[in-house]
């Protein structure tokens, strides 16, 4: 007789400057089997503002899929670099997130263990597991491209965390104040006109990183053929398959793969 293995599931959670987007995923198959939730991130963008926002999120949606029974394990992708579960960073967020014990402050509100992690981290996880980056190896990044520029760094898809590559700095500034999507709207720029500073951007992780792939996510991504035939850039440039959904499954995934029949690893 043959045995079904039960499927693990976790909770992914998103957190952007606009928005929070949060689901239930079913994480050895990389989707969503629950309501996805998307609520916009308060203003101003504080943890005694979003926490709350984010609990009782997460409360629904487990409400939603009848799971508010279950001790699911729960991650987190911020847009920060995170260390321990701490946000030691806060990009396009509050600065009040600077040095933040989410995972402590999340934890004793919630059932399942906590996991928080950087976003384009986790939005790189999926892609690397279910999507674009499948089976490649070498370095390649995956970068998401919306308030800001997030970074995923893999190397033979080992993930080299917190790279934070918005942040470099191009023509004496922040390079995501020009690449990132949120860029080309608030700027009225044409497609063409924004291939061409994101295209600036890559060639200097490109001179950096000398990566073997760039995979280009984020909610711009459904629109890539408008921009990615523009870019000049030396290596592969291909869009993100999972979209807006990776950055929810690659948290749930990096929550779920910490536990091993319930038995928690060294790291929070």
């Amino acid at each position: 007789m043959s045995v079904v293995k039960a499927a693990r599931i976790a909770v992914g959670v998103d957190i952007g400057g606009s928005g929070i987007k949060l689901a239930v995923v079913d994480v050895d198959q990389g989707v969503l089997v629950g309501t996805r939730l998307r609520v916009p991130t308060p203003q101003p963008a504080t943890p005694q503002s979003v926490v709350p926002v984010m609990i009782t999120t997460i409360r629904k949606a487990l409400r939603a899929g009848g799971l508010s029974r279950q001790d699911l394990p729960v991650g987190v992708g911020m847009p920060a670099v995170v260390i321990d579960g701490v946000t030691k960073s806060a990009a396009n967020i509050d600065p009040s997130w600077v040095d933040y014990d989410l995972a402590g402050h999340l934890q004793p509100e919630l059932k399942g263990p906590v996991t928080v992690l950087n976003d384009a981290d986790a939005a790189g996880l999926a892609e690397m597991r279910f999507g674009a980056g499948v089976g490649e190896r070498g370095v390649v990044f995956v970068l998401t491209l919306g308030t800001g520029l997030g970074s995923g760094l893999f190397n033979d898809g080992v993930l080299v965390p917190n790279t934070e590559l918005g942040h470099m700095e191009i023509r004496g500034r922040d390079a995501e104040r020009r690449s990132a999507a949120i860029a080309r709207t608030r700027r009225g720029l044409s497609w063409k006109a924004w291939a061409a500073d994101l295209d600036e951007h890559l060639h200097a992780i490109d001179r950096l990183f000398s990566p073997n792939l760039i995979i280009l996510g984020g909610g711009v991504s459904k629109n890539a053929d408008k921009f990615i035939p523009r870019l000049t850039v030396r290596p592969r440039v291909v869009p993100a398959k999972l979209r807006n959904d990776a950055g929810i499954v690659g948290a749930a995934m990096a929550a779920a793969e910490r536990y091993v029949d319930g038995d928690p690893t060294l790291k929070r």
